[in-house]
């Protein structure tokens, strides 16, 4: 039933999955697993802001083992945040100085905290993410090849919760519309989606492309076998056909899966509008082994002019293109509840769930971040920092691992696609 083109797009599914298959999905699985991209900073232990919540998941399989601070290569552990060796080069007092106009030094010890902290609610004043604090004490790295994302056991009334926060809560849905499934076969829901405006429109279907993509992960690594002897994961079909199937899931789960794609366009738009970022001589991929990181950044630009090459790109012009008053308002909104989604990540009770989801929900924030700094990025220059428009290390590590995950599923769809087929 996937097949064709896609709403609010001029692209099909078949020209998406061509692409991305045979294409982009080798090269991109060959940059995340360099060092520069497998070391995430995550902070899993900060509290759910929304309601009291202790309960997480005790199975073995939610555990995330973080790393050894010797194993993070120096380059990164050295400057956590720093994005290129020009700017490790920089003392950090002397960059945190030169960011506020010297912070007065008669100014008492409370006062400059604040004055530190406004300067910080001015960085994420653009931001799309609650980030993490990654100088916390209980912020460390992970390697996310070793804490892949797979099926962990972590399901029923608390993962439901997490879901529902986020649709009901989040999405600009009146209370009154009862989303699909929840309420026969989802006409309300579809006739209220389809008049609101094309942005909201749109943040509903990146959600909902979001969760298709998880679920496929979860289907295609299930746990197939536990013994004493062996842990064996693989595609589960049944689990597939009961998240996507269209008879078992009245209509909806076709919807689902040309949502995972809307999503893919997105974020494939958003790494061809960053490629000036990246393009400048002094952006590296510090880790502080030289060979390897030119290798990787010639491997990065690669895959961006791949991105750009796509025939078909996502026209994100639509976007807030009304009236210009109007347009800001429903652009803060639109921010606003995102960033919300991304605190909602710190209520999941599976640890290894939390830190997948905290970093997807990081990395199309950054998506939406480059779209809506176009003219920042134009005007980037060649040589020397780029005050108009930057981006953390934590950000790029999470932008392209959330575009890796988005093109695992297109892949994976194809696998399950020819699962089905033989079966029949």
């Amino acid at each position: 039933q996937v097949t064709g083109y896609l709403d609010d797009c001029t692209c099909d599914v078949e020209t998406i999955d061509a692409f991305n298959n045979y294409k982009l999905f080798p090269r991109l699985n060959q940059l995340l697993e360099s060092d520069y991209f497998r070391y995430y900073k995550v902070n899993l232990k900060k509290p759910c802001p929304f309601w009291d919540d202790n309960s997480h998941c005790g199975m073995r399989d939610c555990a995330v083992q973080p790393c050894p601070s010797d194993e993070v290569p120096d380059g990164i552990r050295g400057a956590s945040y720093k994005y290129s060796e020009e700017a490790n080069n920089r003392g950090e007092e002397c960059e945190e100085a030169e960011r506020l106009g010297a912070v007065d030094d008669s100014l008492s010890t409370e006062a400059r905290a604040a004055v530190l902290r406004w300067a910080r609610h001015d960085d994420s004043s653009e931001s799309f993410c609650e980030a993490d604090d990654i100088y916390s004490p209980d912020a460390e790295y992970v390697d996310l090849l070793l804490n892949p994302e797979r099926y962990t056991g972590y399901k029923g009334p608390d993962a439901w919760k997490i879901w529902n926060s986020i649709y009901e809560e989040n999405c600009f849905k009146p209370q009154n519309v009862k989303r699909p499934l929840a309420s026969g076969r989802g006409h309300t829901f579809y006739k209220w989606l389809k008049g609101v405006c094309v942005e909201k429109r749109a943040f509903y279907r990146l959600i909902s492309g979001l969760h298709a993509s998880i679920n496929i992960h979860l289907s295609a690594r299930y746990l197939l076998q536990d013994t004493w002897s062996e842990k064996r994961w693989g595609p589960n079909v049944t689990e597939f056909q009961q998240r996507f199937d269209e008879v078992l899931t009245r209509g909806e789960g076709p919807r689902r899966l040309k949502n995972l794609y809307f999503l893919y366009l997105i974020e494939l738009r958003a790494l061809s509008k960053a490629l000036p970022f990246f393009e400048r001589p002094g952006f590296q991929l510090y880790t502080g082994k030289e060979s390897q990181d030119a290798e990787m950044k010639d491997l990065l630009l690669e895959i961006l002019h791949l991105a750009k090459s796509f025939p078909l790109h996502f026209d994100e012009n639509s976007f807030f293109a009304g009236n210009k008053q109007e347009a800001a308002k429903l652009k803060e909104e639109f921010r606003l509840h995102f960033r919300n989604i991304s605190k909602i990540m710190d209520c999941v009770g599976c640890f290894k769930c939390r830190l997948w989801g905290k970093l997807q929900t990081q990395g199309l924030g950054t998506a939406l971040k480059i779209l809506f700094s176009e003219n920042l990025i134009e005007k980037i220059p060649e040589s020397g920092p780029s005050y108009g428009f930057q981006l953390t290390r934590q950000e790029i590590v999470a932008l392209f691992n959330a575009f890796g995950r988005v093109s695992t599923s297109v892949k994976e769809l194809e696998n399950f696609r020819n699962i089905l087929q033989n079966m029949r």
